[in-house]
């Protein structure tokens, strides 16, 4: 019984909505710290950098992240309407994150110059950023339009 008491649940669709929010606000901070170092260079360095992260971001989307965010709606949609509210990622998602996290951090304060790790940071923020409208879309389909939580097959 107290076990229960302490396992915040959430409707799943929260989590859905949850999971975009977070892919999203972690996306537009890599970009942003990204933007912060590209604008201290001459923009005839900044541009090209900025135009290889964008690039590059469009490629991690469209063979990446995209995949792993409807991996993760399909996961969430099968979970029951109540759960905690720490499954809006897989547990093993965890452990990557914690990774990504301590690699951001020892790039950061790496000899690498920022305005060239400007170009990993667009690339992940981006992706992060494009496949948070996976979740956003889902949750449109869900509520607004009334279709059932779990996607076709073909997406």
């Amino acid at each position: 019984m107290l076990l229960k008491k302490l396992n915040p649940a959430v409707s799943k669709y929260w989590l859905i909505a949850m999971a975009g929010l977070i892919w999203s606000a972690v996306g537009i901070m890599l970009l942003h710290l990204a933007y912060i170092w590209l604008a201290t260079v001459n923009w005839r360095l900044g541009l090209p950098l900025g135009f290889l992260g964008i690039i590059s971001a469009l490629a991690a989307y469209r063979y990446g992240f995209s995949k792993i965010a409807l991996k993760n709606i399909v996961r969430l949609c099968l979970l029951p309407d109540q759960c905690c509210i720490f499954a809006f990622q897989a547990w093993k998602s965890y452990l990557i994150i914690i990774f990504m996290i301590m690699l951001g951090i020892t790039l950061r304060y790496s000899p690498i110059q920022k305005h060239f790790l400007a170009v990993i940071y667009t690339n992940i923020g981006g992706a992060l950023f494009l496949s948070s409208f996976h979740f956003y879309q889902r949750i449109w389909q869900v509520k607004i339009l009334k279709q059932p939580c779990l996607p076709p097959k073909n997406e």
